[in-house]
């Protein structure tokens, strides 16, 4: 009989001190033991990735990224070889592989690359043999033969490739919290874990600030159709959420979930001449340095002109004013200006599709709480708004209660 493949990963939380790796060895060679093919992919150990920024902006402010990404993917190996020591003191034999070893290729972008392909000629070889291979997550080989980095949480897009690649029966995804919650359980002690979970939902939920996946990987799951498992690395027969093409119960609430991002920006553009091209130019310039956008608005034209504002990550504020700024001579614009203290908390659920007025609940509740909403944007399962960063976490709590989203459900 085949052995099915079980891809299983581990973030930096579970794997931050020796005992915490050693747990998680135990647990791969247990899967092993039920006679699975076992891949592993890992994380940097507890908070080495910030470390090593870190240490890279003491040295320059801007850090070049080719040598940047060299620096960060060695969290990563640091991780294969404690791991692969870990499970070889089971009496089990293990192989650690980079991720260009594993076969993972990407594009030329530095620090947030993107995966072309994935060639997993060599991890099979190991498989074949016995092994359990543990696989070095964020990182792949680019076109030039570089190492490059995968953008925060791309050890999770590590294993959803790979658990794709090698048609794997499912990816465990391991973590500190038990599964997916309606919530952030760290900012609202009434969330409750989600047993399973749709593709689209979790999407909207990780591309709008849920810190348990990485949006990207949930892109790959849904294209390939990878089951996903989140559960913990601590408890170890406790079921976690499912990730999977969902059937909703006929009575599952409209919405899943409520999630909070505080890592935004808000530009604005004022004076930009009403023609054609101008967004095409505004955005070209950003997506060229690849700064991500999220939610834009442009204000109706007066005296042929108009205002453009959109969000940005955080940590891109500073190019992107940079790339604008070229830009707004070029195009006659006014001034830019940046608000670096927004939030944007969004509500979840493909039970939104057929149920009208939760839009109008939404901004009701804000409104008799005295929130200002700055931005909206909305599409058949997700309604965001921007509100001051000083508003998010009321925001946040109130929408969680006022949609039934508490333990009592």
């Amino acid at each position: 009989m085949k052995q099915s493949i079980v891809v299983m990963k581990f973030g930096g939380t579970s794997l931050r001190d020796a005992e915490r790796v050693k747990n998680a060895a135990q647990r791969i060679v247990s899967s092993k033991s039920q006679g699975n093919r076992v891949v592993v992919v890992v994380s940097a150990p507890g908070d080495m990735t910030d470390e090593l920024l870190k240490r890279a902006q003491s040295i320059a402010e801007d850090p070049d990224g080719r040598e940047l990404d060299i620096l960060l993917a060695t969290g990563e190996q640091v991780s294969i070889a404690l791991m692969c020591m870990a499970i070889k003191n089971f009496g089990v034999e293990a192989i650690s592989l980079t991720g260009p070893q594993a076969g993972i290729q990407t594009d030329d972008v530095h620090t947030k690359a993107r995966i072309r392909t994935v060639k997993p000629k060599k991890l099979l070889s190991e498989l074949n043999k016995g092994r359990i291979v543990v696989v070095a997550g964020f990182q792949g080989l680019n076109t030039r033969d570089d190492i490059v980095t995968l953008g925060r949480g791309g050890s999770d897009l590590t294993a959803v490739a790979l658990a794709a690649a090698l048609k794997a029966e499912i990816c465990e995804i391991y973590t500190d919290v038990a599964g997916v919650f309606t919530t952030d359980p760290r900012l609202e002690s009434e969330a409750q874990k989600i047993d399973q979970i749709s593709y689209d939902e979790m999407l909207e939920l990780a591309g709008s600030g849920s810190q348990i996946m990485q949006a990207r990987s949930i892109e790959v799951a849904k294209k390939f159709g990878v089951k996903i498992h989140v559960r913990s690395s601590m408890e170890l027969m406790k079921k976690g959420t499912i990730i999977a093409n969902a059937v909703k119960d006929l009575e599952a609430p409209v919405v899943t979930g409520v999630s909070y991002e505080k890592n935004e920006a808000k530009i604005s553009i004022s004076g930009v001449p009403d023609r054609p091209g101008v967004a095409a130019a505004i955005f070209g310039a950003l997506a060229q340095d690849a700064i991500n956008i999220d939610m834009i608005i442009q204000s109706a034209a007066e005296n042929a002109e108009n205002d453009i504002s959109f969000t940005v990550a955080r940590g891109d504020l500073k190019r992107a004013l940079l790339s604008l700024e070229s830009i707004r001579i070029k195009l006659g614009a006014k001034k830019i200006e940046s608000e670096d203290r927004v939030a944007k908390i969004s509500i979840v659920g493909v039970g939104m599709r057929g149920h009208s007025g939760v839009a109008a609940k939404m901004f009701t509740i804000l409104a008799r709480a005295g929130v200002n909403i700055e931005m909206i944007s909305t599409s058949e399962i997700k309604i965001s708004v921007v509100v001051e960063e000083s508003d998010g976490l009321k925001t946040l709590r109130l929408l969680h209660k006022a949609f039934g989203l508490g333990k009592k459900r």
